[in-house]
């Protein structure tokens, strides 16, 4: 049972106001809701319904008059706070659905989207009396319930009504064919998850909704590939808000100044590493790319055995922190697990598993670790992530001290819900992430510090790739190119960064830098205000305790409250 701090008086008064988002959310989109931990909702599934755009758009405009006139009557500084993340969250959300719907023609993964939404009732970190909800959310899928329209049909019905709009650009053709290669894994997986259950009743339920999503996929395939673009840029007012909803407040060129910058001064620190480990490794080169691939070479792990190794690793990771006086650890282990093949499908990085936020019963986050194939002659395919050197950086962002103490300390020390969720964004916690690695690798053997170096090097090229490409300014050719000549990723990954670019998720891979950098800059700044009196421990404890505040606020709490309680 997880240690939760008792709520404050101004927390459960934040929370009251959160709870009015809340309840918004959850009218559109229950199952993103109730993996926040909004109760009630196993059975809900999302509103794909005619009008969709207009109704969510006036719930919004509501909800947001509602907050505004909330913020005029509270004196209470931290709550005038949450409640301006939470008014700024309905903001954007009012911004982005505008833009969308007047540049966007509508197209829906339902696949994944039916996949995530049977994904998030069955784990095993969820009460099993909740399972038998999973079987109305898929006869609600399948529209076998009174009232219901099979999902698929809606899906088509939101697209097609749009098709007579020639100023709409279609979805990228590139993403359109991957989510259709990618169909069927996603509708075995939901029958492997069911099938990994005790529940009964299910089967035909699923023969169903199984043969609407072939169908729907067939229309897809007729229908919206015809009206792909074949340019994966996205129009400059959509590039420029998905940098503003990944936590990204700067432009385009402005980041390609910066991190171009800081991809030579790192590129500069692994060139005069390299032939350090070279020569404790016995390698005859002293070129950092060669010497990037002989650690790959040599360390390889197998699949059967790559649990095992993270977890000595995770081991190894905790006593520098327990010995360098780093951060408080908690004093439960850390989750970690191999993904399926339909979580590998969809996310082929290692990654973190976030539990619900609110109403926690002792549900913890978990390190995810793609699975593995095997090759007929039993030898294991090899990825960049599942090398010993690189095992190190991996551990260290994604478990400890890196997002796994981040959402768990979220859970644990009580803060607001609007800290936690609706303050949440990629800047701030990529931010933490990269800066955890930076924190450890000091202390880490030279290989790990060399590969947490590339690490590095290649979250800076995120930050000025991304927008090069979205700005026209490089090809995708020779961004790849890039990435496996002069930052040393294997093929796999770097196709996997182009596609994050152009098309999964443009803007979002500028956050990690741009948030590490936001990180440092206050590192730098707390140890000016105390000097001797700087306690990396109690400054990693008090950050970590704030919740995903924005940067601006997280300096306002380090400066009027830490710096202060040092200085006492």
């Amino acid at each position: 049972v997880p240690v939760i701090a008792a709520e404050s008086d101004w927390v459960g008064k934040s929370n009251e106001h959160a709870d009015l988002v809340l309840s918004v959310l959850a009218r559109f989109s229950p199952e993103g809701a109730g993996s926040m931990g909004v109760d009630g909702l196993d059975e809900q599934i999302l509103d794909l319904g005619p009008g969709i755009v207009q109704r969510s758009n006036a719930a919004a405009e509501n909800l947001l008059a509602e907050l505004e006139k909330r913020l005029e009557d509270e004196s209470d500084y931290r709550v005038r706070q949450d409640l301006g993340i939470l008014i700024q969250a309905v903001k954007d959300s009012i911004r982005s659905s505008a833009l969308n719907h007047s540049l966007l023609l509508p197209y829906y993964n339902i696949s994944q989207t039916v996949f995530y939404g049977v994904r998030g009732l069955i784990d095993p970190q969820i009460p099993r009396d909740r399972y038998p909800a999973v079987i109305t959310r898929l006869e609600k899928y399948a529209g076998s319930v009174d009232g219901y329209i099979p999902l698929t049909q809606l899906a088509k019905d939101r697209s097609s009504e749009r098709f007579d709009m020639s100023s709409l650009v279609g979805p990228y053709r590139g993403e359109v064919e991957q989510d259709l290669e990618r169909a069927e894994t996603f509708i075995t997986g939901i029958e492997q998850l069911l099938s990994g259950t005790d529940l009964v009743g299910w089967r035909e339920s699923y023969e169903v909704l199984s043969k609407q999503l072939r169908e729907y996929n067939d229309w897809v395939r007729a229908e919206i590939l015809p009206r792909a673009r074949d340019d994966y840029r996205l129009p400059a007012a959509l590039y420029e808000d998905a940098l503003r909803n990944w936590g990204v407040h700067a432009a385009p060129l402005d980041l390609i100044e910066q991190a171009t910058k800081g991809y030579m001064d790192i590129r500069n620190e692994m060139e005069a590493l390299a032939p350090r480990v070279a020569a404790e490794k016995g390698y005859d080169t002293k070129d950092y790319r060669e010497v990037i691939a002989l650690l790959k070479r040599d360390g390889s792990i197998d699949g059967d055995k790559l649990l095992d190794h993270y977890h000595g690793v995770l081991r190894d990771i905790e006593e520098i922190i327990i010995r360098e006086n780093i951060i408080t650890l908690p004093a439960r282990d850390a989750g970690r697990r191999i993904a399926s093949a339909a979580e590998t499908a969809a996310q082929p990085a290692p990654h973190l598993d976030v539990p619900r936020m609110l109403g926690n019963t002792g549900e913890y986050p978990s390190f995810v670790i793609p699975l593995l194939k095997q090759n007929e002659d039993g030898s294991w395919q090899q990825t960049d992530d599942t090398y010993e050197a690189g095992a190190w950086t991996l551990t260290a962002h994604e478990a400890r001290p890196g997002h796994e103490m981040q959402f768990s300390s979220i859970i644990e020390s009580g803060v607001s819900t609007a800290r936690a969720i609706f303050a949440f964004n990629s800047a701030n916690v990529e931010g933490w992430g990269l800066y955890a690695e930076a924190i450890v690798r000091p202390h880490l053997p030279l290989e790990g510090q060399l590969i947490s170096l590339q690490y590095r090097l290649m979250r800076a090229a995120r930050m000025f790739l991304d927008p090069m490409l979205n700005l026209g300014l490089i090809s995708p050719d020779d961004a790849k190119s890039l990435m496996i000549n002069d930052i040393a990723l294997g093929e796999k990954w770097a196709q996997n960064e182009i596609e994050r670019y152009t098309y999964r998720m443009p803007g979002q891979a500028t956050a990690y830098y741009y948030g590490y950098n936001k990180m440092q800059a206050l590192r730098t700044q707390t140890e000016l205000q105390l000097r001797d009196d700087f306690d990396q421990k109690a400054y990693h404890d008090f950050i970590l305790a704030q919740g995903m505040l924005p940067p601006d606020i997280l300096r306002d709490a380090v400066m009027n409250e830490f710096v202060p309680s040092q200085r006492d």
